[in-house]
């Protein structure tokens, strides 16, 4: 049997039954108020039923000041448990882990969705954010703490935190955004201090045996990889997370940085002693050989993005053939509302050349 096929342990959370995770995938399909939709419940239980071993949401915005984006899941107020319980059970009653990404948009909240100004670690012109108090970052930590209490509440097996692609935590580990002369500024703990508080809060607060995961981002956003990778060694040490996903845009590139090239930038993780912690990557694996590759270069675990909303089921058609050929693109809309994915959704996938046809053929 295929490595990706066989389980994997946590070192708290559930087992997983395969290497197959569903990526955080922002879709824009849930209601401006933040409360579950149909169209995006659907999404998301189509890859459970699909095979994947984990499911995950999209980015599920912790305060109202942090959305990122029109349509986005929210998981700030109590108001949305009963839309994320019924998306817990429908998730698990496939097999598969139900996991909610944590996330706060920062100075990336468009200031029409949030009514004012969005903020950030420190003031930024460029974008228009105002710094946030002393009082207001403890908020901000409070706030990501409660929201995996939320999902706990809801019946999700875990959370994620999204310390990835320029939103808040991230703008946190950038020293060139992150201009604070306090505790949570400065030096690279500093910087990361936010982080650690918000594990330290999920892991006392939420039952002994609850997913915890954290998304961080190695290059671009004003992120070293130096930093990156002393950061990812020692999330791995303190053996308080269940697992660390890191996003490469491409898992076989090398690094930007023209000191760390001439080997791949996942193996500046994989040689990494993860202890107990499992590390995982996403990043352009499109084809079954693509994953094998994938694992075979030493992480645990595989997310997949794009070939998840091409095929629901691209683990169970992996079991039943493990060479079987990927859809082609471009899809056309017909395609993917057959594969769960709503008209909401297809319009933000036209933002990817190449991706949506608009020709009414199906591929087989």
């Amino acid at each position: 049997m295929s490595q990706l096929l066989e389980p994997l342990t946590f070192p708290f959370g559930p087992q997983m039954k395969n290497r197959f995770a569903l990526a955080p995938l922002t879709n824009r399909q849930s209601h401006e108020d933040g409360v579950l939709s149909d169209e995006e419940y659907r999404w998301l239980t189509m890859r459970a039923q699909g095979g994947f071993g984990l499911t995950m949401t999209c980015a599920a915005h912790v305060q109202a000041v942090g959305k990122g984006f029109s349509g986005q899941l929210g998981i700030w107020s109590d108001q949305h448990i009963d839309g994320l319980s019924r998306l817990a059970d429908g998730i698990r009653s496939h097999g598969s882990l139900a996991v909610v990404q944590l996330h706060h948009a920062g100075m990336r909240s468009p200031k029409e969705l949030v009514g004012g100004a969005p903020v950030a670690p420190s003031e930024h012109h460029e974008s228009g954010a105002r710094g946030l108090s002393h009082g207001e970052v403890k908020q901000v930590v409070e706030a990501f703490i409660v929201a995996a209490e939320r999902a706990e509440e809801a019946g999700f097996d875990g959370v994620e935190l999204h310390g990835a692609h320029a939103y808040l935590l991230c703008q946190f580990f950038s020293a060139e955004v992150n201009r604070r002369d306090d505790e949570y500024g400065g030096s690279l703990a500093n910087r990361y201090r936010i982080l650690f508080e918000i594990i330290a809060g999920v892991r006392q607060r939420c039952r002994a045996d609850f997913l915890l995961g954290v998304r961080l981002s190695p290059e671009r956003f004003g992120i070293r990889l130096a930093e990156a990778i002393e950061m990812a060694q020692r999330l791995m040490t303190e053996d308080q997370l269940d697992f660390l996903d890191v996003s490469l845009w491409d898992v076989f590139k090398e690094p930007d940085e023209a000191d760390y090239q001439g080997r791949s930038l996942m193996s500046y993780f994989t040689e990494l002693d993860r202890r107990q912690t499992r590390l995982g990557v996403a990043g352009k694996i499109r084809t079954p050989q693509e994953a094998e590759a994938t694992l075979a270069a030493g992480v645990d675990w595989i997310m997949l993005g794009r070939a998840a909303i091409l095929q629901h089921d691209f683990p169970n058609r992996y079991q039943k053939d493990p060479a079987f050929k990927p859809v082609e693109l471009p899809v056309s809309p017909e395609y993917l509302d057959a594969e769960g994915v709503s008209d909401n959704f297809v319009t933000y996938l036209r933002r990817w050349p190449g991706f949506v046809a608009d020709s009414d053929e199906r591929p087989t």
